[in-house]
């Protein structure tokens, strides 16, 4: 409890270390990664548990949901990222490029992109819906974090050399084909990060056809 600063509930079932949390955005679900190479679906109001996820044979070091909360994204010590129905918990895409251990993921913004990091100095972009890898950025460092700007043109990374690296990345298609992508696969309207990033000078209004 974020005012008093007591324990809510506690969260017991994986066999081994929790590396990594993620809330969806609705905050309604908490997925947990663990090296017992698995990732656990919570009730976040009961602690009551929902799902466990396989699919790794090694410590899951990461996790992400998408932006719409309905695929989650998993790192791990195995050297793959999948890419998980968070509601059926079945693999949509494993993402196999890295040569080592993937140490952290992140969706853009508009949820059209996903970035994984890892111990081979490897920052990858990849095609969420196609799997197929957009863009590859290397170092010669460990990468062990990374996070999205909100505007979806920048991300940060910290390695092991002690130096945290600022981005350009283009994430995203031409505007007007991005937002009739997301009209027409996700079913809803521009999220305030998608407006600030398509439309930064345009009103409130709705942008998918109303069908």
């Amino acid at each position: 409890n974020t005012a008093t600063g007591k324990t809510r509930t506690t969260l017991k079932g994986h066999g081994d270390e929790v590396n990594a949390v993620a809330f969806s955005p609705d905050g309604r679900t908490l997925a947990t990664a663990s090296d017992d190479s698995t990732t656990r679906l919570w009730e976040t109001a009961t602690g009551r548990p929902l799902m466990t996820l396989a699919g790794h044979n090694a410590a899951v070091w990461a996790v992400a949901f998408s932006p719409d909360g309905r695929t989650l994204a998993t790192g791990s010590g195995d050297g793959t990222a999948l890419l998980l129905d968070a509601t059926t918990g079945g693999t949509r895409t494993t993402l196999t490029e890295h040569a080592a251990s993937v140490n952290g993921v992140a969706f853009s913004p508009d949820g059209h992109t996903l970035v994984t990091i890892g111990d081979d100095g490897a920052v990858r972009l990849w095609d969420t819906v196609s799997g197929e890898a957009r863009t590859t950025l290397t170092d010669d460092v460990s990468i062990v974090s990374l996070a999205f700007n909100p505007n979806g043109r920048t991300i940060v990374t910290t390695s092991n050399d002690g130096i945290v690296r600022l981005r350009d990345v283009a994430v995203s298609s031409e505007p007007a084909r991005a937002i009739k992508h997301i009209c027409r696969v996700f079913g809803r309207d521009l999220t305030p990060e998608e407006r600030a990033a398509y439309l930064p000078d345009e009103s409130e209004a709705s942008v998918c056809p109303v069908s």
